[in-house]
């Protein structure tokens, strides 16, 4: 299996030059950026030199991470309007830098209830689908630790979002492993890595896997807290991220860190870890 092994890159510097430099220091052979402030709604446009630098590196897959505000399924008229609007920004500048995917929290319901809230997801992110150009990225809906009212934790919680969104073929799935972990799938348990990805699978499909955000937790399974540790450091254990790679529905997909650390080393470091168990396969 090719799964190529990267991070989350800082871009300080250009979202280019910084994010690839980063990338060269780590051996990161995949990355995500930004490409707005994640914790802001401002939408900057992009630097044309820089987006070509990166579409250019066909041989690193590029991946773009909506904002942390982003909420579609928030009762509040004005972030709903701002999430739709900061997804398709990310859809635009992951299209114009050659991205394969944007990843976007799956979101919460907050005040209103779950139906009310999936009815938004019809009506606001299916436009969305539709409007990405056939080279453009997939979007890849990443299910969220289970706190919160959150709308999908559970991996077979992405069934009522595939059956909404009408499974769109720009449809895919970005699985975290601390979020799965918290929200309660024990991949640290014998066999539990294959459980929850054939579970997966069952939900949506084979070939909606697209790619795996791969932490370890500092919290304990079912804990509902999403605190990312260095792999092989926290509750997983170097155990679980070797079996998935050994999942066929793993076979080909990224795998991308979001781990702590200030760079390079810890990074580094885990890098090195994923592509020891990666290649022992």
């Amino acid at each position: 299996m090719n799964n190529p092994v990267g991070a989350h890159v800082p871009v300080a510097g250009g979202l280019a030059t910084g994010g690839l430099k980063y990338a060269a220091e780590i051996g990161a052979e995949a990355v995500q950026v930004f490409v707005a402030n994640p914790r802001g709604w401002a939408l900057p446009e992009g630097r044309p030199a820089e987006d070509e630098k990166l579409r250019a590196r066909t041989d690193i897959p590029v991946y773009v991470h909506t904002p942390y505000l982003v909420n579609v399924g928030s009762p509040t008229p004005d972030t709903l309007t701002k999430s739709i609007a900061a997804i398709r920004h990310s859809l635009a500048r992951g299209h114009a830098l050659g991205a394969r995917g944007v990843v976007v929290h799956t979101g919460s319901s907050v005040s209103q209830t779950y139906d009310q809230a999936m009815a938004q997801v019809h009506e606001h992110v299916l436009p969305l689908l539709d409007e990405i150009p056939d080279d453009g990225p997939d979007l890849l809906l990443e299910p969220m630790a289970g706190q919160n009212n959150m709308l999908c934790a559970k991996v077979q919680e992405l069934g009522p979002f595939f059956d909404r969104l009408e499974h769109h073929p720009k449809l895919g799935v970005c699985f975290d492993t601390c979020h799965a972990f918290a929200a309660g799938h024990d991949l640290a348990a014998p066999g539990g890595v294959k459980e929850t990805l054939d579970a997966l699978v069952a939900t949506v499909g084979e070939g909606r896997l697209r790619l795996v955000h791969t932490n370890d937790s500092k919290d304990p399974c079912a804990s509902g807290r999403d605190r990312h540790e260095n792999i092989g450091a926290g509750r997983i254990g170097e155990q679980a991220f070797a079996d998935l790679f050994r999942h066929p529905a793993a076979a080909g997909v990224p795998f991308l860190i979001e781990t702590p650390g200030r760079a390079p080393e810890p990074h580094a470091r885990d890098i090195a870890t994923l592509k020891r168990l990666r290649d022992a396969v």
